[in-house]
């Protein structure tokens, strides 16, 4: 069994850009009269394919002909545009996943997995490079503010490692600020995976900061 902080290092966003090719899948297939032979590959180039051939000529010298098919390419991977308050993060699709792995691997059930990702038009077709929100846990009970302050950046949900200091510091908020803008965190020391924070305003001496830089 994976241990805990194992799996939630792998709740990353996907750089589509890079890994779009990933999502290429082929199918080799002979039929030497009544035999039936299936290699299925997944590569980013096409010496795989090639490697492939030579296998399977090499096993059947029979084989007169070998097909390749491009059983499916993914142009580029599909990511949700947001996900729902209180999840656990995000996960990128790698090869061999199926929704009902990835929901086991997280601990969540598979219709909690599918419902959280309508972008997924069928659960059982996800390419490597997919992108994923992956739902809060069953009985988690996640802490989601009522209101935000006016003027607010945005809304933030924890992650594993996270703590209130080093997410005022992500956003460039004082500690002081970011823990006021929540009160529905009674205690600022113990925050939890799926809980949801206001991130108020910039103070501003770190937009001043931010002018210095650019």
């Amino acid at each position: 069994m994976e241990k805990e902080e194992d799996v939630a290092a792998q709740l990353e966003p996907c750089d589509c850009e890079e890994q779009a090719s990933l999502g290429q899948s082929y199918t080799l297939t002979h039929f030497p009269k009544d035999d039936y032979f299936l290699l299925r590959v997944y590569s980013k180039t096409l010496e795989a394919i090639l490697d492939a051939q030579k296998q399977i000529l090499h096993r059947s010298p029979m084989v007169d002909t070998v097909e390749a098919e491009v059983l499916s390419h993914q142009a580029t991977c599909r990511k949700p545009s947001h996900c729902p308050p209180g999840f656990q993060g995000r996960y990128t699709v790698k090869s061999g996943d199926t929704m009902f792995l990835i929901a086991q691997r997280f601990g969540v059930s598979l219709q909690d997995l599918i419902r959280a990702n309508p972008h997924i038009s069928d659960p059982n077709k996800i390419f490597p490079c997919d992108v994923l929100c992956v739902p809060g846990k069953p009985h988690q009970d996640c802490r989601i503010p009522k209101h935000c302050p006016p003027g607010f950046q945005g809304r933030y949900t924890v992650k594993p490692g996270d703590t209130m200091f080093l997410i005022a510091q992500r956003f460039g908020v004082s500690l002081q600020a970011l823990i006021k803008a929540n009160p529905h965190i009674t205690d600022p020391n113990k925050i939890f995976p799926c809980d949801v924070l206001c991130v108020p305003q910039k103070h501003k001496r770190a937009e001043e900061d931010d002018e210095e830089e650019e």
